[in-house]
């Protein structure tokens, strides 16, 4: 059913849990499990962590050219429309305190592909939590395949702009 219904309902497991914490990445070892202690300190004083390629250089291996430009370019166009300031809204290496996730109304997410990540991120970001970006390094799977389509990406456009509106219109 999408890969934001998934985190939503990881989300709603760790909550029911008491835990205070919550990190998102891929299971395919694309993000680097070593990184979880900096994050989950740096959750400490923050509500979020965006885990970013994208601060202090690029820092994504092995990638092709072209998915590069697509990551890079989607990174810039949410930050033109949306205003948010992070160099890496579409990174789905992140971590999340239960203050943050409690804060948003997880059944009115909207978005259930890539743009799930933003769509988080914006949400946090817009209510004045605190927010950091710390740098990683994001690794091309050597197992299995991108579900990166058409159809994502056209969310992700869509949904930039409906995020926007949203603000602009009180109704986020």
């Amino acid at each position: 059913m999408g890969l934001g219904t998934a985190y939503i309902k990881g989300f709603g497991w760790a909550l029911e849990k008491g835990y205070d914490k919550v990190i998102t990445m891929d299971c395919d070892f694309s993000h680097d499990p070593a990184a979880l202690p900096d994050m989950i300190k740096v959750l400490d004083t923050n509500d979020l962590v965006v885990g970013s390629r994208y601060i202090k250089g690029i820092r994504i291996m092995n990638w092709p050219f072209e998915r590069l430009l697509l990551s890079y370019g989607a990174s810039i166009y949410t930050r033109l429309i949306t205003g948010i300031p992070f160099l890496d809204p579409t990174g789905g290496f992140n971590g999340y305190s239960a203050k943050a996730l409690r804060s948003l109304k997880l059944n009115e997410i909207f978005s259930v592909g890539y743009a799930f990540q933003i769509e988080l991120k914006f949400k946090v970001w817009s209510k004045g939590l605190p927010c950091h970006e710390h740098p990683i390094v994001f690794w091309e799977r050597t197992e299995g395949a991108s579900k990166m389509g058409k159809g994502i990406i056209f969310e992700a456009v869509v949904n930039v702009i409906k995020l926007r509106l949203k603000k602009i219109l009180g109704t986020l």
